[in-house]
């Protein structure tokens, strides 16, 4: 209970408690609860069983707060009900306070029902204490039920003390069921002392525990184990070694495996091709990477059979480490046959491999076969020949201009002259593009010829500034402001003034090139407050924000008076990012008759300003009518606290 209250005497506590009526059963539980009135144990054991959802809920509560060991007492016989919701909230209860007295506990741990001997050992696995592992061990030693034993096994994992190793290793030549749980128990501990046990255990072991230990032993992680792992590998069944060599990759990493000798090396790079006929994705995704660290030009061909018959897309993992794996042993003949091959899709994955890796020799064979590939994937090629491609390419990407109008290939042609600076024929067609019907060409295009950066460049775009298409001289302006807004602020100021409002929005956004230098330049863009186009004018005041410096205050507060909404939102964050303090008055009036948009960036930038006047004006807003303006007055007021402190 949240609430602070008086709380009622014990006499009526446990009065109530004896009520019929539900309401009156959970006050008085969490009354007990609070007042820690231990006469009330018996009471709300009882009332544990009632079919009030709310009741129950209040007597857990009661009986976790009362704990001790009269609770325990009174709780264990319950775990003999046939009701099990009875069974399992009592369970529940008891796997948190039984340490209050593990004597009676034990007890039960003898009982002739051995499902209350299972209840038991799954409490004590929630009891942090070493007692819980002796009562354990003996259960799982001595107990005559086997489900009990497993239960002892797996609450020993649960609690996880080393101390526990030693009795789990004697349980290892149990039942195979009780074996499962040693060995998971053993693989939670992550004990080292454990190591031998489970590998002396392997050769004796049947195929499915086999299996489990060895999945242990790789979630153990010990590098220790790696020569025990790999002498194995020589006696067990090729499921098995499938495991061993998943367990190998989990513990060395790639990292380590190429640390190995090149004898244990050979041996596991065999081990791994072999693995790639299981059907379990960890451990092909694992022979995989390994084979991307020992793997041989020899088994590029194997991979790439083996890439060839996955699903990239229900089989994304295992794919995308077998070209890993084909990318990283690099590009040699039986990788150059695929690619340059008749099968389509073998061709597609030598081409994804070949992205990958470090070695660009296979960028002539691309070129070569280029015009015989589809074309999703000449757009693949041409995007990783402009990647890799140097100086010696330009022929082909000029062809490649002049054949082509598919905006994918044009957009990889461009990333590659993009690359070629100072080269007048890279500039030349870049800025040609330009031109270019499709937008998403002419953007890229743009981007390259302000990334190409010469002199040339910007002096075409200066020239382009009379263009009678509007989008070519908002391209222009926009070039010109990266280049350099104070190397072409002539131009610029007189973009300001265009006819058309993009280019005059451009033009603003220009300036933010500058940062708190452009407010040299406000005389130029004060007309900008009063344009007659919305855009220009949410971009100046954009503008003012990113200035940030005192004179533009009275700008910002001008901007308030706007009729567009999203100009007076910007202001209003402008205003509560710097702090203003002085716009607090206006501010508070405009919430009277603001839309709750405002009203709502009011609440925030007031919360930034702080201090004492914006404090008063946000508790005036916590009685306001609407629920969520009160909740962001009240967050605000908060963070104004928070920084007061």
């Amino acid at each position: 209970m949240n609430e602070e209250h008086d709380l009622p005497g014990s006499a009526e506590i446990l009065n109530a408690l004896q009520s019929d009526d539900y309401d009156v059963v959970r006050s008085a539980a969490f009354s007990a609860g609070d007042a820690g009135l231990r006469e009330a144990i018996p009471l709300l054991v009882e009332k544990i069983r009632s079919e009030s959802i709310g009741v129950q809920e209040a007597i857990e509560y009661a009986l976790r707060k009362l704990r001790g060991p009269e609770t325990v007492d009174s709780l264990l016989p319950l775990l003999r009900s046939d009701d099990a919701p009875v069974r399992n909230v009592s369970m529940d209860i008891l796997r948190e306070i039984a340490l209050d007295n593990v004597d009676s506990v034990r007890a039960y741990l003898h009982d002739n029902d051995s499902d209350i001997r299972i209840f038991i050992a799954d409490i004590l696995g929630y009891c942090k204490s070493r007692r819980a592992v002796f009562l354990l061990g003996d259960a799982l030693l001595k107990d005559p039920e086997v489900n009990v034993r497993y239960q002892a096994a797996a609450s020993l994992g649960n609690l996880s003390f080393p101390d526990s190793v030693p009795i789990l290793c004697q349980a290892m030549h149990d039942e195979e069921w009780v074996q499962f749980a040693v060995i998971e128990a053993l693989a939670k501990i992550g004990a080292s002392s454990a190591l031998n046990a489970l590998v002396q255990l392997l050769p004796h072991s049947t195929p499915l525990v086999s299996s489990a230990i060895i999945d242990a032993l790789g979630a153990i992680g010990d590098i220790k184990i790696i020569p025990m792992l790999t002498s194995a590998m020589e006696n067990v069944s090729a499921v098995l070694r499938h495991k061993i060599v998943k367990a190998i990759v989990q513990i060395l990493r790639e990292r380590s495996l190429a640390l190995l000798n090149p004898k244990t090396r050979e041996h596991l790079r065999i081990y791994m091709l072999e693995a790639l006929d299981d059907n379990d994705e960890d451990i092909l995704v694992s022979a995989l990477r390994g084979l991307g660290v020992v793997g041989k030009e020899e088994d590029s061909q194997r991979l790439l059979q083996f890439a060839v018959k996955l699903n990239p897309e229900s089989q994304a993992e295992i794919y995308d480490a077998a070209i890993n794996a084909i990318a990283a042993i690099g590009y040699n003949p039986a990788v150059r046959e695929a690619l340059c091959g008749s099968d389509e899709k073998q061709s597609a994955i030598a081409m994804d491999a070949c992205h990958r890796c470090n070695d660009n020799s296979y960028v002539d064979d691309l070129k070569g076969i280029f015009d015989r590939l589809n074309l999703d994937m000449q757009r693949d090629a041409a995007f990783a020949i402009a990647q890799r491609g140097l100086a010696a390419d330009m022929p082909f990407f000029v062809s490649l201009v002049e054949r082509r109008q598919d905006a994918e290939l044009l957009k990889n042609a461009l990333l590659f002259f993009g690359n070629q600076p100072g080269d007048s024929q890279a500039e030349d067609i870049a800025f040609a593009q330009l031109d270019h019907k499709y937008r998403d060409v002419k953007e890229t295009a743009l981007e390259v010829c302000i990334h190409l950066h010469s002199r040339n460049l910007n002096e075409r775009f200066k020239a382009r500034l009379t263009d009678p298409d509007a989008m070519q001289r908002m391209m222009a302006v926009y070039a010109l402001g990266r280049y350099g807004v104070e190397q072409n602020i002539g131009e610029i100021i007189d973009a300001l003034k265009d006819e058309d409002p993009g280019v005059r929005q451009v033009a603003v956004e220009a300036f933010l090139n500058l940062g708190a230098e452009a407010e040299q330049y406000l005389r130029y863009l004060l007309p900008c407050l009063f344009d007659e186009n919305k855009d220009v004018r949410v971009a100046f005041v954009d503008l003012l924000g990113h200035i940030g410096t005192p004179s533009t205050v009275v700008h910002l507060s001008a901007a308030l008076d706007d009729e567009n909404e999203w100009v007076r939102i910007r202001a209003i964050e402008a205003l509560g990012v710097h702090r203003y303090a002085e716009v607090i008055p206006t501010l508070s009036q405009m919430l009277e008759n603001s839309s709750p948009l405002i009203t709502f960036k009011i609440i925030e930038a007031l919360g930034r300003i702080g201090g004492s006047a914006a404090f008063r004006v946000l508790m005036g807003l916590t009685a306001h009518s609407d629920p969520e303006i009160q909740h962001a007055a009240t967050e605000a007021l908060e963070a104004i606290q928070a920084e007061g402190e």
